[in-house]
């Protein structure tokens, strides 16, 4: 039995998929089912006995104990965050609270947990796996080698700032209490089940609906992309297998700019679905740039690939071909986020929020 929290979102969904269909070991998904937590993700498992979801929020010091003492996971997977930048920086009090508090909180819980109701043996097998971003480390000028394990952290949004909070807290768990950490710091994720405020799906609903498709500032801010699928199969690598306190960089070695992301994008659509009034691309709008906007990041993996042998699967072009048809394919999953009928969906089960 493993623990993941935030697992109706859109890597813990996927993760959470993926983990069940490659093991028949049970899942219990925490998630408070905020404005990105959406159950339709996980429609598929509804009669499956093996995922048992949980709706709370991860700063219930209650609640996470219960679930810890019920269920006795071996490991705990901590996806659940507050994520869209723009968002943290119009209100960064929620990102504080959910990302720094709510970890600080599952730490204390999972300690006392570690500490108090496992084995020798059991506790030999435990792992707290806590999975962050590229951004604590700052941005990269253009011609700055990439971001390896050992790059001091810079963050520079209200987001950033709350994630590298909390891999301080982690770490510091490790190095004070002996608990047994790991952390994965990720590229831009990207792939099914991405909320439609995320520049690859917000491009494709914008594309298909003829609205504009706004590019921040000239366009040329850097991001290293990586596919939702190759994410979960890096962090079931590094929870098997990575050394207890150390931290792994997940990347797909894919470095685009956003003009080139949304170029390909269009080009894709003019292919799958083309338009009698042209082009996708003549929706491309410039707008004006975000407050602090970093202007690259790109992720060095060499350590997850040669200690633990893991490798992405898929390079940009197949993952960006398989992402759009994806959306393509699930024009209702997107109405149904658009319109919010997704929450009205899952509060006939769960109750209103």
């Amino acid at each position: 039995m493993i623990l993941v929290t935030g697992g109706a979102g859109f890597i813990g969904s996927n993760f959470v998929l993926d983990w069940l269909k490659e093991s028949n070991e049970p899942v219990v998904n925490l998630d408070a089912l905020t404005y990105a937590g959406n159950l339709e993700n996980l429609q598929s498992l509804t009669d499956d006995p093996r995922h048992i979801f949980v709706k709370g929020n991860i700063c219930d010091k209650e609640l996470v104990s219960s679930l810890l003492t019920k269920y006795k996971p071996r490991a705990i997977v901590h996806f659940a965050a507050e994520s869209h930048v723009d968002r943290s920086i119009c209100g960064p009090d929620l990102f504080f609270e959910t990302n720094v508090m709510g970890t600080l909180n599952l730490l204390e819980c999972a300690k006392a947990y570690y500490d108090q109701e496992l084995s020798e043996n059991e506790r030999s097998a435990f792992r707290f796996l806590h999975v962050s971003t590229d951004e604590v480390y700052g941005s990269l000028t253009f011609d700055e080698p990439a971001f390896t394990e050992e790059t001091p952290y810079r963050p520079n949004s209200p987001y950033s700032a709350s994630k590298a909070s909390s891999d301080h807290a982690v770490r510091a768990w490790f190095h004070t209490y002996g608990f047994p950490v790991l952390t994965t710091n990720c590229s831009n994720n990207y792939g099914p089940y991405q909320f439609p405020e995320k520049l690859i799906p917000l491009v494709i609903s914008n594309a298909l609906a003829r609205k504009p498709l706004p590019i921040y500032g000239d366009g040329l801010n850097i991001r290293d992309w990586l596919y939702v699928g190759d994410h979960c199969s890096a962090i079931r690598c590094v929870l098997e297998n990575g050394k207890i306190g150390e931290t792994y960089n997940v990347g797909g070695h894919n470095e685009r700019n956003n003009i080139t992301i949304v170029k390909t994008i269009c080009a894709i659509l003019d292919e799958m679905r083309p338009h009698r009034d042209g082009s996708y691309a003549n929706l491309i709008t410039y707008v004006k740039d975000r407050p602090g906007h970093d202007r690259r990041y790109a992720i060095d993996s060499t350590k997850l690939q040669t200690q633990l042998g893991w490798k992405p699967k898929e390079c940009f072009e197949t993952g960006i071909h398989k992402t759009v048809q994806w959306y393509l394919d699930h024009q209702d999953w997107v109405k149904n986020v658009q319109s919010g009928a997704y929450r009205e969906w899952t509060a006939k089960q769960y109750g209103n929020w």
